[in-house]
């Protein structure tokens, strides 16, 4: 890997006129600006179709784009919506996203635009070639929509079981309802492939994110169901989760189902080499949530209300990623090698060849081994200051106990005034190949712009940048860091 350096910030944090971040001339605009600043890398979560709690990492599916990142401005310049129908659309919050708002406006305004549609070649060759997981997708959220919602083992047995004969008659009586929904991922493709296509001319790669595990209310789930470790009934026998660790007492359980890898790995690990074949049109490179679940997974009985009494369960190992080379060539993959890691997680990456993370608000825990620590970090590694699951530098250190941030000031040989700051630096002329940011350390800004608190269901995900924020000072300090630390061409 190449010295490079970026910045995170999902998506949906954009600026737009539409309640959230899309893929208009707010996301154009902000490919421009790390391209001006000498920023390489641009890190977004998952960009699925969201459900549980609006997390990236809750998908409806592992394939499908998620349409709320769907530009409405874009939809008017192909003439699909006008300007009244554009001007409709009410004024929404510009600094947080309201996610229940901002389904149903666009979901109007969508609907709009797809009776405009005219089907072309571009969108039937899109329909052939995704097929595989389209199809599946689309039959799933119809019959969510006929359902109110309800999640997938509560529909008849018929169509929970996929019952051809249920299905076809899904395909008779519904047929408008599945064509909008493969309409709405023809757009996101589109519209995607274009974003892509700008970051790339303008010398920006996109780092995009897999999670682990799939959502059980997913289309996944109820198409692939053999998998997953379920019962008869399509009830999981384990769920997946954490157990306690730096961010949770009492772990963290995300109530994902886990894999059936033995049947999986009969099958040639197919719906994973299909998935990673998906995402990899979308992005230029994957970072794997959760890699330590490939050596290891904690699974955790569904009836448990907490994640304590989980136990470690055996993952595909090696075998896995070489059935992906396999297939599919080489892949640029990142591991989110963080938590509870073992020497056999890291022999693992180090044996399929893929850098790890980070993260130098773990750097001052434990002793003068811990892995995070500044003078510990090797090439093979992406430095970040946080991630989407921690506090802004900012509020991380205000809320430090004062013999930790003592001890931080004689590690990086600087004072309160200048922690942040020395961070920073810190990141940018470490060894690590790549040096990834999160956008409000960048600007300095505290534990308000938090985006994400692992553990909690509610009020995460909407943290919003407004373009009064973006500070010329302070990406040009970024840019001058990447510069001086070798991390760019110029």
């Amino acid at each position: 890997m190449k010295r490079k350096a970026g910045i995170f910030l999902h998506p949906t944090s954009l600026p737009s006129p539409f309640g959230i971040g899309d893929m208009g001339s707010d996301a154009f605009r902000w490919i421009d600006l790390l391209a001006r600043y000498k920023q390489s890398i641009w890190q977004v979560c998952p960009v699925g179709p969201v459900s549980f709690g609006y997390s990236p990492y809750m998908c409806a599916s592992s394939f499908a784009g998620n349409p709320l990142l769907i530009s409405p401005e874009k939809l008017l310049h192909q003439g699909l919506l006008n300007k009244s129908e554009i001007d409709s659309f009410p004024q929404l919050p510009r600094d947080y996203a309201d996610f229940d708002r901002v389904f149903s406006e666009k979901e109007r305004l969508f609907w709009i635009a797809f009776g405009r549609f005219i089907k072309n070649g571009a969108y039937q060759d899109f329909c052939d070639k995704e097929a595989y997981w389209l199809e599946d997708f689309a039959l799933f959220m119809t019959i969510k929509k006929l359902h109110n919602g309800e999640p997938w083992n509560r529909w008849e047995p018929a169509l929970r079981n996929r019952d051809s004969d249920a299905l076809k008659q899904v395909h008779r009586q519904h047929e408008r309802d599945l064509d909008y929904f493969r309409f709405l991922q023809f757009v996101f493709s589109q519209q995607w492939k274009e974003l892509k296509s700008h970051a790339n001319g303008r010398g920006v790669s996109i780092l995009g994110d897999v999670p682990y595990y799939a959502t059980y209310d997913s289309a996944d789930a109820w198409a692939s169901p053999e998998s997953f470790a379920f019962d008869k009934s399509g009830t999981p026998l384990q769920v997946g989760g954490v157990p306690p660790d730096y961010f949770s007492e009492k772990g963290q359980r995300w109530g994902n189902p886990v894999y059936d890898w033995k049947k999986m790995k009969k099958n040639g690990y197919t719906w994973w080499i299909q998935r990673i074949s998906r995402i990899v049109q979308l992005v230029d490179w994957l970072r794997i949530d959760h890699f330590r679940g490939f050596e290891s997974f904690w699974a955790i009985p569904p009836q448990s209300e907490t994640a304590v009494n989980g136990e470690w369960v055996p993952g595909p190992g090696k075998d896995f990623f070489d059935a992906l080379q396999a297939h599919l060539g080489h892949i640029p993959i990142v591991a989110e090698d963080l938590g509870m890691i073992t020497e056999a997680v890291h022999a693992l990456r180090k044996s399929v060849g893929i850098p790890g993370m980070r993260v130098l608000q773990f750097a001052f825990d434990g002793g003068n081994d811990n892995p995070h620590r500044p003078h510990n970090i090797g090439q093979d590694s992406i430095i970040y200051t946080g991630t989407h699951d921690n506090d802004t530098t900012v509020g991380w250190l205000k809320k430090l106990p004062q013999e930790k941030k003592e001890f931080v000031f004689r590690y990086l040989g600087c004072g309160a005034q200048d922690a942040v700051e020395t961070i920073l630096r810190t990141a940018y002329a470490s060894p690590a190949d790549w040096c990834i940011i999160p956008l409000q350390d960048i600007l300095l800004l505290d534990e308000r712009h938090r985006l994400n608190i692992p553990g909690t269901s509610s009020g995460n995900w909407k943290w919003r940048f407004t373009y009064d924020m973006i500070r010329e000072d302070r990406f040009g300090l970024a840019a001058h860091y990447t510069g001086l630390y070798g991390r760019c061409d110029g």
